[in-house]
């Protein structure tokens, strides 16, 4: 019998194992586990121990389709308030909220609901008349959301009055033919009402006087917008309940953005040479491969949170919330540049997530070959602990082979969801086990008792053992769940209890 020395340099496979494996009755790999199971009653077990035995089953998210939410757009010229407005709505801090003008630069879509209605809540970047440059891109996107809205929160600031900016964008939504609701925002009491009365003179009706910043009059304004309301959009697609959630990963300006629009077939998010354009996570449901996903476009994660000021900071946060709300993460890596430290933390952040793993390699097309050596050399040395996530080399700005994604998402996830049936882990096991025992420690030479799949999403694993498995002995068991049942894309937990023969 072969052992396990103190370095991680695993045997290799045997075939014979995996014949063996291959070969083992269902029924008879139940029996034997059944009574790996029994021998556990002469341990200590705790409530938890046995909750974890006695669990079974797994969920799966099935897709369903429900009516399409109607859709309210807010906008207006920047730092009136929107997002504030967009964040009391909700009931929460969603949007970034800055004092800077133009910190919102995409459409943002949120699901909120009043009185039990639930509708879609766009906040549009600051619509400016003649802008340049990203401003250009952001107007582009508010008259966008337009276009697809049910109806219109147009916010201005009461304090300001109405601007030549205010007048423009009055004259494009009369062109619109939507519902239009007039919001005069930063009216903090009631001595400052005469200034929203004002806004009589736009000619949109009358103005609602709010204080998004302290919540005064917003629920008027939200027993309003519900009269104007449909109850089933009409513009939007109809929603599907349960896509799988992708979230798109990478640091600032690796062409994110750009994955987004070309996989939505539209122009979604702003793109722009700019590092660091998207602030907001943005969520937009999309058919690819025949399949229905959501996909969730991050802010890019800068080199050290602590030293990422203001809106950036808060995007830094809304960026790992989005993980936290996603099953898969697509860390898009810029391959015409070195591999970064900041590259492999991004990485670490969604390990240490237990979100499925999918590597993109973008900006293919712009790679010679002297760059092409260099870069194979760098994911060997600094990639070398994920070498089981797909990868698949794209251009996101030309399209090129986004084709792939579709697959690798899909082995990613299925293995992410992948369940190892008690048995058949057991009996691996004791192979594992029998040919290659855990070296002895201080005189003794811990024992696996029972093992099993405690959940899915990511794999975790958990062993009752008669004391502490060594790391690398942790390693070689993930490893041969790897090379027998695949796994990849997904990260593997092992994890141990260790417990004593129960005393007589």
């Amino acid at each position: 019998m072969a052992d396990l020395d103190e370095h991680d340099d695993f045997p290799e496979l045997d075939a014979a194992l995996v014949e063996r494996l291959g070969s083992l009755d269902d029924a008879e790999a139940a029996q034997r586990a059944n009574a790996l199971r029994a021998g556990l009653e002469e341990y200590d077990l705790d409530e938890e121990d046995l909750d974890l035995l006695d669990a079974a089953g797994e969920d799966v998210d099935a897709i369903t389709y429900l009516p399409a939410l109607p859709v309210l757009a807010i906008v207006g010229r920047p730092n009136v308030g929107k997002s504030a407005l967009v964040n009391r709505i909700l009931g929460r801090r969603e949007a970034v909220v800055e004092d800077t003008p133009g910190v919102t630069r995409d459409r943002v879509n949120y699901k909120a609901e009043w009185n039990t209605r639930k509708f879609t809540l766009v906040d549009t970047g600051g619509w400016e008349p003649d802008a340049k440059g990203i401003n250009a891109s952001v107007a582009a996107q508010a008259e966008v959301a337009i276009d697809l809205a049910d109806a219109v929160l147009f916010v201005v600031d009461a304090t300001v009055g109405a601007t030549s900016t205010d007048e423009h964008v009055v004259r494009m939504l009369r062109q619109t033919k939507k519902p239009v609701i007039l919001v005069a925002n930063k009216v903090d009491d009631a001595y400052q009402e005469p200034e929203a009365a004002a806004l009589w003179s736009l000619g949109l009706g009358e103005p609602w006087a709010v204080s998004a910043l302290h919540g005064r009059g917003v629920a008027d304004l939200l027993d309003k917008v519900l009269t104007v309301l449909p109850e089933v959009s009409a513009v939007a697609k109809e929603e599907v309940g349960g896509p799988r959630r992708v979230a798109i990963l990478g640091r600032p300006n690796v062409g994110k953005s750009s994955l987004l629009n070309k996989t939505a077939g539209e122009e979604r998010v702003v793109v722009n040479e700019m590092a660091g354009t998207t602030r907001d996570p943005v969520d937009e449901q999309i058919e690819l491969g025949g399949k229905f996903w959501r996909f969730i476009d991050t802010a890019g994660i800068r080199r050290r949170v602590n030293l990422t000021q203001g809106a950036d900071f808060y995007a830094t946060l809304r960026t790992s919330a989005a993980l936290e709300r996603a099953e898969v993460a697509v860390v898009v890596i810029d391959v015409t540049a070195p591999i970064s430290i900041q590259d492999l933390k991004i990485i670490d952040l969604v390990l240490e997530s237990g979100r499925a793993l999918v590597l993109a390699y973008n900006k293919w097309d712009l790679l010679d070959d002297e760059r092409r050596i260099y870069l194979e050399r760098e994911i060997e040395q600094d990639l070398s602990h994920v070498d089981w996530a797909p990868r698949v080399n794209i251009s996101a700005k030309t399209g090129r082979h986004l084709e792939k994604l579709v697959p690798a998402l899909e082995l990613a996830l299925e293995s992410w969801d992948t369940r190892i049936p008690t048995g058949k882990f057991n009996a691996l096991l004791a192979e594992l086990t029998a040919e290659h025992p855990h070296p002895v420690r201080g005189g003794k030479q811990p024992r696996i008792l029972f093992g099993t799949q405690a959940s899915s999403r990511p794999p975790t694993f958990v062993l009752f053992t008669t004391g502490f498995l060594d790391p690398q002995y942790r390693r070689f068991i993930t490893r041969r769940l790897r090379e027998i049942f695949g796994f990849e894309g997904s990260p593997i937990n092992v994890n141990m209890r260790v417990r004593e023969r129960r005393k007589r």
